[in-house]
């Protein structure tokens, strides 16, 4: 549980505000756009310190990496809190998503240094349960605090769990990478870390397997307001519904990936999760183009394409730690990199173009889960071996 809420931190921390946005606007005298750099510059951040938390954990051990990090994402969303403009929201934000992401890259690391892959497939399906969870609630919990406690509680919320994990981790969580096995430092090896793993499509073509079909939930979430409120004319007190049914998916494919662990060959599991998507996202796709958009029928795709994501995702993460098992940490770090760029792009730029229509919408879940399939397709073809039987140690 410790691991998969560190997992959880980043994408929580993301989706909490936005139910605020109005609220914060008018508190700061902040435009839409100025509103927006709030959310990109937290993106930004993420993506970019990605790419270094992996190899700092991979040098100086996982522990400190994650204390570190904790302790920054406490510090910064306090500041976010105590922010009199939005130019200083958009700094602390910037700082926020610069901690964030160390919780989900080095837990994926710490799982797969401590467990066999069987074992590691099943704590793996409760970190996704976590992570799929998380952006699906924190809009619920975001918008009952601005509600009742103003946008600044939202912030002040995200502090008391900084360092209330800072305390747990610090108690709880070993060190789990031998001395022995430690990377050095230093620039000439970081880069050829990076090069060995980005030259190979291998890698590329996991990350882009597990990252970027997941949005083709996550877009629904992003649009909730318009998709939920002007499309399905939900009130805001019925919104749940569609968050409830989205984390039963997230949960139920999870629960059946760690059930599947060691029980059948990975690229099964793979195959399976990604038919699911593809049938259920043909068949979203086609009722929207053919009947008006109702709560009684649209939400359902979108739980059933979570669990179809949930069920093939911790077998894909743990196949790109496989890849380089010396390496573990910075292939978790560059992963995440592939996944949040795509995040970004479906938050700034996708959902903006796409929630106005159902039918474009989900065209573009449909699109993005193809991104993903297209990928697996040709490993599968090219290189039948992976996920054949599971890595041995």
């Amino acid at each position: 549980m410790l691991l998969a809420v560190l997992g959880m931190v980043g994408p929580f921390s993301i989706d909490t505000y936005i139910p605020a946005f109005s609220g914060i606007s008018q508190s700061l005298g902040a435009s839409p756009v100025e509103m927006q750099q709030t959310l990109s510059a937290y993106l930004f951040g993420f993506a970019f310190m990605n790419l270094f938390h992996g190899a700092l954990a991979d040098s100086f051990g996982r522990r400190p990496v994650v204390l570190w990090g904790l302790a920054l994402f406490t510090l910064t969303s306090a500041g976010c809190a105590l922010s009199q403009s939005v130019g200083q929201l958009v700094l602390f934000r910037a700082l926020q998503g610069l901690s964030t992401g160390a919780g989900i890259v080095v837990s994926r690391a710490v799982i797969r240094d401590m467990f066999p892959p069987a074992q590691a497939q099943q704590v793996m399906s409760q970190v996704t349960i976590y992570f799929g969870v998380a952006p699906a609630i924190a809009p619920i919990i975001g918008g009952w605090l601005f509600v009742h406690l103003g946008w600044h509680s939202i912030f002040w919320f995200l502090t008391a769990i900084g360092a209330t994990l800072w305390f747990a981790n610090h108690r709880l969580l070993p060190e789990t990478l031998h001395t022995s096995l430690r990377q050095p430092f230093h620039a000439m090896h970081l880069l050829r870390g990076y090069w060995q793993l980005c030259s190979d499509p291998r890698f590329l073509l996991l990350a882009f397997a597990s990252g970027v079909p997941f949005n083709g939930m996550f877009l629904y979430v992003l649009a909730a307001p318009v998709f939920l409120g002007v499309h399905l004319q939900l009130a805001p007190t019925q919104f749940f519904w569609f968050f409830v049914l989205n984390i039963g998916g997230i949960m139920g494919g999870a629960w059946a990936s760690g059930r599947l662990a060691g029980r059948i060959a990975p690229k099964h599991q793979i195959r399976h999760g990604f038919v699911i998507m593809l049938v259920i996202g043909v068949a979203n796709l086609i009722a929207n183009m053919l009947f008006v958009a109702s709560a009684s029928w649209a939400i359902i795709p979108i739980a059933v394409f979570s669990f179809g994501w949930a069920l093939m995702v911790p077998v894909v993460t743990l196949l790109v730690l496989d890849l380089n098992p010396e390496r573990r940490g910075l292939a978790s770090s560059l992963q995440a990199v592939i996944g949040s760029a795509a995040n970004g792009v479906v938050a700034g730029v996708v959902a903006p173009l796409v929630m106005h229509s159902t039918v474009e919408m989900a065209t573009a879940s449909l699109v993005m889960m193809l991104v993903g399939l297209v990928a697996w397709v040709y490993l599968h073809h090219r290189w039948p071996e992976i996920g054949r039987t599971a890595a041995q140690a």
